[in-house]
């Protein structure tokens, strides 16, 4: 639907005289139609004729997909990729994020030939409307000749985004890393706010957590073979580590595939911004390697 935007139309009326103004109906419908001297000018605006609006850190390209906004951060130009360019799938794509404190990080996967892409899911902790959501930008990368395996960096509760994607399609994983990430929205948000993401009750969310809780699946990552490097602070008290990091390397380990996962302990950290957390090169790394070696030696189906 298509609505007139009307430049200030009270500061119009305003500055008639007020002889003028008496004769403007007190309250103005539908059928009241003013005289054509007092209308300002006016152009349509349609809804689809809006850009989608997002301050990004680095260069790239805001764009849209599935009616949500996305983003790429554009990577420098390296030598054609077997299977596609490779690229980081992000997660919490929010409006804050990614934010300035990952600058660093961000900086050096574009430098590496790898770009990093997130589209717009709201406080979806993991849901199956965010995933879907995701399938949608990996479309559209894919589309845009990237490569279907992205490597996937969750941050804080984009850990559900990320871990949430990796299980319902490991075949389109390359890895998984974390910056003091949540695999259980039972420890964040909770049950009362991830239950409304997927639209049940908090008592029904904790009824099918075995389905729907990332970290009560993760096993589909061991089996899979999915390499995972995380950063997480031992004094943790937003995300703790136990129930969530070092739950996910538990499980991987009971698995026999301990040895898929790196998990960095950052000693007397929280859940700060602390620069460490940002500059962990294991971790950059880890996710140019995991990214750039799917889209050369993968196949594409």
């Amino acid at each position: 639907m298509c609505f007139a935007v009307v430049r200030s139309l009270s500061a119009t009326i305003a500055a008639l005289p007020l002889m003028l103004i008496g004769l403007i109906p007190a309250v103005l419908t539908p059928a009241v139609l003013l005289p054509a001297v007092l209308i300002p000018a006016v152009r349509p605006v349609c809804a689809q004729d809006r850009e989608p609006v997002k301050n990004l850190i680095l260069p790239g390209e805001v764009f849209e997909v599935a009616g949500r906004t996305a983003f790429v951060f554009t990577a420098a130009e390296s030598q054609p990729a077997a299977n596609g360019r490779p690229w980081i799938l992000y997660g919490p794509t929010l409006p804050a994020y990614p934010d300035e404190a990952e600058r660093w990080m961000h900086e050096a996967f574009t430098a590496a030939g790898v770009a990093v892409a997130g589209v717009d899911t709201g406080e979806s902790y993991g849901s199956p409307a965010g995933v879907a959501a995701a399938e949608a930008l990996h479309t559209e990368m894919v589309r845009r000749g990237y490569a279907e395996k992205p490597a996937l960096l969750g941050r804080s509760r984009g850990g559900l985004w990320a871990a949430a994607w990796a299980i319902a399609h490991p075949e389109q994983t390359a890895g998984l890393g974390g910056i003091y990430p949540v695999y259980d929205w039972r420890t964040y948000p909770g049950l009362a706010k991830a239950a409304a993401a997927y639209g049940l009750s908090p008592e029904q969310l904790a009824g099918q957590a075995d389905r729907l809780c990332p970290i009560e699946r993760i096993g589909v990552l061991a089996e899979a073979n999915i390499p995972v490097c995380i950063i997480h602070g031992d004094d943790d008290t937003v995300v703790p580590l136990e129930p969530n990091s070092a739950r996910l390397k538990q499980r991987y380990e009971a698995a026999g595939k301990g040895g898929l996962v790196d998990l960095i302990v950052a000693e007397n950290q929280g859940h700060s911004f602390w620069e460490g957390f940002f500059h962990c090169q294991q971790l950059v790394d880890f996710l140019i390697e995991t990214a750039t070696t799917a889209a050369t030696t993968s196949p594409s189906r």
